[in-house]
């Protein structure tokens, strides 16, 4: 009898060791003792099929990670931090200077592997056990391993693809497979996902059939095809419950989760757990406590490490008028004036901060390392999002601009306070496409986008010491080409 070992709280299966995936110390050993199971125990009843895929939603808390590096590696912000060896692996992809010797982007493929293996874990048992709602379960997995799949494929470009849970000696035989054949994986996982959720999810935080159709949308548009993308989201659009909220600001307090805007959104808590020997453990948004403001003492918001710190160019680039201009970002000069905050500067200090994602204020009794339990959620994917995709597809496309300029324009009305066509773009072409460019920048400002809209556009060069036909893609962590032993070949120039 072949046994898998599977780890519900970690989640964290034996044979994806063979990618470098590492958990916290002698725990994980413990853990795994503890859940240790087989194809004949498990997967027997619904309940065994839910816990394992709250195993597989786990690992997107760990994204915090993509999110703050999609900001750094990017024009909008600076690494920060105290020095220039804080997070040495950040600063290094901040300046374009990285390596496949970086152990934070050792990370992010390690748990977005670990993310693939534990959905293609509970898809390899999806027929064992019938229940009613399983076909929906089943189809929530399969969004998971597109979502996990499509951050790699991002990320690293071609990476080993498979439909079944990895096994050790499988890093020597099986190959990095083209981008193509990885998009070709999300759509068909998407698809299925859209065709068996609705709307409604069965608990906040879960998939549905709008989260399904905006990542469809999205793989196609950056793989420019741009007709697919229209068409599945125009659909979202015209037919999903979503709508842009009214207060921009409020979005980003905690009234504002899981709003009517949210179309995917990541859940945190303020559960104690995590230490900085395990970040990936932790129940808490680490992005936010590592953005916030270093030694800060006054009102609304709460203490962090100052990295991620956007630049004066990024705070410039908002028209005065735009009132998401000082909610995007934080001026912490003129904020400590006005309210008699007092702050120590960091490293690269700019004298901004990512306002939508620092600490805010919380009860004295809270729970742990603030900084690693802050429970704000991630914004993976909003309406606003949507509609911009949706633009830039009609124009990229050559399909129909003023539909373009119909979606763009609903996100700028709320931008500037406005019911009527005063701030309206107007252009066309090449024009518009650039004015829609500029728009997806300040709207997602601070939201981990920036970096890979630049790059699928062919404008990696507006960011400082970007190299073309290098930096596109990141390097494959050194360790993987190691265990691979000769069958995989590293990103060019890398």
């Amino acid at each position: 009898m072949k046994k898998y070992i599977y780890n519900i709280t970690k989640a964290v299966t034996t044979v994806l060791l063979v990618f470098g995936a590492h958990s916290c110390g002698d725990a994980y050993l413990e853990e795994v003792q503890q859940y240790a199971i087989d194809s004949e125990n498990y997967f027997n009843s619904e309940a065994d099929y839910y816990s394992a895929l709250v195993g597989a939603y786990d690992l997107l808390q760990s994204t915090y990670l993509n999110a703050i590096l999609g900001e750094i590696a990017s024009d909008n912000t600076l690494c920060g931090g105290e020095s220039a060896t804080d997070v040495i692996g950040w600063q290094q992809i901040d300046d374009m200077i990285h390596t496949p010797v970086n152990d934070n982007l050792r990370d992010l493929w390690n748990w977005m592997y670990a993310g693939v293996s534990r959905t293609n874990f509970i898809l390899e048992f999806q027929d064992k056990t019938d229940f009613e709602g399983r076909i929906g379960l089943i189809a929530e997995a399969r969004f998971l391993r597109a979502y996990y799949y499509f951050e790699l494929v991002k990320w690293f470009g071609p990476v080993p693809l498979k439909e079944t849970r990895f096994e050790i000696g499988d890093e020597t035989i099986i190959p990095r497979s083209p981008v193509a054949d990885v998009y070709a994986l999300i759509e068909k996982d998407l698809k299925y996902a859209i065709e068996n959720l609705t709307y409604t999810a069965p608990q906040v935080g879960r998939a549905t059939k709008g989260s399904a159709q905006a990542l469809l949308g999205k793989a196609y548009l950056f793989q420019e095809k741009f007709a697919e993308a229209t068409s599945v989201l125009d659909n979202l659009i015209e037919m999903g419950p979503y709508d842009l909220v009214d207060d921009y600001e409020m979005l980003w307090e905690a009234e504002g989760e899981n709003s009517v805007e949210s179309v995917f959104e990541v859940q945190y808590t303020d559960i104690e757990g995590a230490s900085f020997d395990c970040l990936q453990c932790s129940e808490g948004n680490v992005a936010i406590g590592f953005s916030g403001i270093r030694n800060y003492s006054g009102p609304l918001f709460s203490s962090g490490f100052s990295f991620n710190v956007p630049t004066q160019e990024s705070y410039d680039a908002f028209p005065n008028d735009d009132l998401r201009k000082d909610i995007a970002i934080l001026d912490i000069v003129a904020w400590a004036a006005q309210e008699g905050a007092e702050y120590k500067e960091g490293y690269e200090h700019t004298g901004y901060f990512n306002r939508k994602y620092i600490p805010r204020k919380r009860s004295e009794d809270a729970a742990g390392d603030l900084n690693l339990t802050n429970p704000g959620n991630y914004r993976a994917i909003r309406f606003a999002d949507v509609l911009l995709m949706a633009a830039e597809a009609y124009n990229r496309g050559g399909i129909n601009d003023t539909k373009a300029q119909e979606y763009v324009n609903r996100v700028r009305r709320r931008a500037y306070g406005v019911d009527d066509n005063s701030k309206d773009i107007a252009t066309t072409g090449t024009n518009l496409t650039a004015d829609i460019a500029r728009e997806r920048r300040l709207e997602l400002m601070g939201e981990g986008h920036r970096f890979f809209d630049l790059v699928r556009t062919g404008e990696g060069t507006k960011i400082p010491g970007f190299t073309p036909n290098k930096n596109e893609v990141f390097p494959i962590p050194i360790e993987e080409i190691q265990f691979a032993n000769g069958n995989w070949d590293q990103n060019a120039n890398y």
